[in-house]
């Protein structure tokens, strides 16, 4: 089956992804930073207009390293966002190295069990981009899904990337979430690769503008390619 997951910003946001028929909901604030942290109460207020499932992320700066201070907080922070309603959480660290930080993220995973988490797009910033898929895929701990545009630049430029590591066998495929850039041209590229999650923010927004709402259409047009792309 496939998953059309889908950026959610406000209550707004939330209702007009289901409306269009979203799967599951990514729940960030600040998109200027590429999506930090969002205030429980905001979690719990999404909660109320949607039951999709909720996946909030622990992110405390535009980067992809983490302090020693900054992971006490997102570890508290993850229990709060628990009982406000979330269904699970997207992380992820890199070392100052550019390696992906097994520690820092073991931390903060053991702290969201039992819920699931996705390994958000560090990984696309790694120093070593093939090691570092290694290293994420080794992680374990409730680790389901690992967003990836294949390239820091997007999709467009790391689609290859995403069709070589579906080909690895059905646990990778099933595990990549395409993400970043998505366009609808890649797609059918993916689906066909065995790749069947895909993540979409600006592309549901008119003018693929963050200041405007989810657009319950655009969902809906969204929805309808990749199930027709996956077979479903």
């Amino acid at each position: 089956m496939s998953l059309l997951e889908v950026i959610a910003l406000t209550p707004d946001d939330a209702r007009a992804a289901q409306e269009g028929g979203a799967d599951r909901l990514e729940v960030v604030a600040d998109m200027d930073a590429d999506g930090l942290t969002p205030d429980p109460d905001l979690v719990a207020r999404m909660r109320d207009v949607t039951s999709l499932p909720m996946r909030v992320m622990l992110r405390a700066n535009a980067g992809f390293r983490t302090t020693a201070a900054e992971l006490d907080r997102l570890r508290r922070a993850a229990e709060d966002l628990r009982e406000a309603g979330a269904d699970g959480f997207v992380l992820g660290f890199l070392d100052p190295s550019g390696a992906i930080d097994a520690v820092a993220t073991g931390k903060l995973a053991a702290d969201a069990a039992p819920l699931p988490w996705t390994f958000h797009r560090a990984l696309d910033h790694c120093a070593d981009p093939a090691a570092g898929w290694r290293a994420v895929r080794d992680l374990g701990g409730g680790l389901d899904t690992v967003l990836t545009a294949g390239s820091p630049r997007g999709v467009q430029a790391g689609l290859d990337v995403l069709v070589r590591r579906a080909a690895e066998g059905p646990g990778p495929a099933g595990t990549i979430m395409a993400g970043g850039g998505l366009r609808r041209s890649h797609v059918a590229v993916l689906a066909a690769a065995g790749i069947t999650s895909f993540h979409v923010g600006t592309a549901v927004r008119p003018d693929g503008a963050w200041d405007a709402a989810v657009d319950a259409a655009l969902v809906r047009e969204w929805r309808a390619l990749v199930s027709a792309a996956a077979g479903n």
